[in-house]
């Protein structure tokens, strides 16, 4: 599979960075294991921010920021990352969906980056595009229905769109049947922190989806990069973690 990074958001938005992870997985109905980890996270998290400061998160920031120069207004359709700390710092539990879902859910919380999360049989072709939405462009929104892209970063594979910061497509979701998983971390602040972050999420997979076969690639916003020529990491060497 090959991923390209489009000129328009490239000149939007040159400081783009992303890390994509594949991997073979166990997908489950819910874990307690994770949610006891999401409980201790969310204490610790809570004593940490306030929604006002979540809004200067280089992360957080960074996205919104992205969002204004795509054309795009953040606080009308906040990135999903944003979302999921508000909804934390205004004393709610996260949605439980599922394991996968969940503890992507809890790495973007914890990086602040949206992270997009796919069954990679469901995306169709043999590439993903990362672009800007345009006007009366169709898009299902997970539990969301037709959500207006027009000035969103979005995914698209050769059928149309699958991820936007906001909300990924009903089309490609992760389901119970998920067993090759593609998940993609969109740092619109850069480089910094980013291996961490990624890595942050590879050990919950490893932890809580039995992940296998896992492959780390990381690419940038100033090129498109083609996955056959990716340097491609197996985390269980230099990168285990």
């Amino acid at each position: 599979m090959n991923i390209e990074v489009s000129e328009e958001l490239r000149q939007a938005w040159p400081q783009f960075r992303g890390a994509a992870v594949f991997a073979t997985v166990k997908n489950s109905p819910y874990s307690e294991e994770l949610w006891k980890r999401i409980g201790e996270f969310t204490e610790l998290y809570r004593q940490k921010y306030t929604i006002d400061s979540i809004k200067e998160m280089p992360a957080i920031q960074a996205t919104r920021q992205a969002y204004k120069k795509c054309g795009k207004d953040p606080s009308r359709y906040r990135p999903s990352s944003e979302a999921l700390c508000r909804r934390l710092l205004r004393g709610l539990s996260l949605y439980q969906i599922d394991t996968l879902v969940d503890l992507i859910n809890l790495a973007s919380i914890n990086s602040g980056h949206s992270i997009g999360g796919f069954d990679r049989d469901k995306i169709q072709g043999d590439k993903l595009v990362l672009g800007i939405g345009k006007a009366g462009e169709p898009y299902e929104g997970i539990g969301r229905g037709e959500l207006n892209i027009e000035g969103m970063p979005v995914y698209r594979d050769a059928v149309g769109g699958v991820g936007t910061p906001t909300s990924d497509n009903e089309r490609t979701k992760i389901s119970s049947e998920t067993t090759h998983l593609l998940a993609i971390m969109n740092a619109y602040s850069g480089s910094e922190g980013l291996e961490e972050d990624v890595h942050y999420m590879v050990n919950l997979l490893k932890e809580f989806a039995d992940a296998q076969d896992v492959e780390l690639l990381y690419f940038e916003g100033n090129e498109s990069l083609d996955c056959n020529t990716w340097t491609v990491v197996p985390l269980y060497g230099k990168y285990a973690g």
